[in-house]
């Protein structure tokens, strides 16, 4: 792993009352783009990354000058603002379950007070990898038959070096 002054970390990421929000590739593909413009911006290098129907989590590592609370509140609220938009314009049903009375905001797409749990030895590193990676097989979910099957998630870059996403650094440099 590169040497930042922030710590490594993995980080859960969930939808609204645990909607499918995330069920449609198409949503899955706006947390990419927005992943990868965080990149090209040299704010984060993400380290591993699974996004599932109602949730991600993500292994990554913000950069020296980044203010972690900032990233993190600025990624989910255009990361809902592009949601809640493409919803929009395609008359998506589900937005009626994301409306929310609260003075701040009419509709809300993420939880608050996401999980992030700093990680200090390589041994929890990769226990969260593997749990990032094995998450779509898992008998709940059934996405895919092997990890490395499973389109939106770092397990095909881990067993092929392959990322089709442009958005991982390999956890060895």
């Amino acid at each position: 792993m590169i040497l930042f002054d922030h710590h490594t970390q993995f980080v859960t990421i969930t939808c609204l009352n645990w909607l499918p929000i995330l069920q449609n590739d198409l949503h899955k593909q706006i947390i990419i783009e927005a992943l990868q413009n965080r990149i090209q911006k040299e704010q984060v290098s993400i380290y591993a990354f699974v996004i599932m129907p109602n949730h991600m989590h993500l292994i990554w590592q913000l950069h020296d000058t980044i203010i972690r609370e900032d990233f993190q509140r600025d990624l989910l609220k255009f990361t809902a603002r592009s949601l809640l938009q493409f919803l929009r314009m395609n008359s998506d049903p589900l937005i009626e379950s994301l409306k929310v009375k609260t003075s701040d905001r009419h509709f809300q797409v993420w939880e608050r007070n996401s999980l992030r749990i700093d990680l200090y030895s390589e041994k929890i590193f990769l226990q969260k990898l593997n749990y990032i990676h094995c998450n779509p097989i898992q008998q709940k979910w059934k996405l895919a038959d092997l990890p490395e099957n499973y389109r939106f998630s770092s397990a095909a870059f881990y067993e092929t070096g392959v990322d089709e996403f442009s958005i991982l650094t390999h956890y060895k440099g």
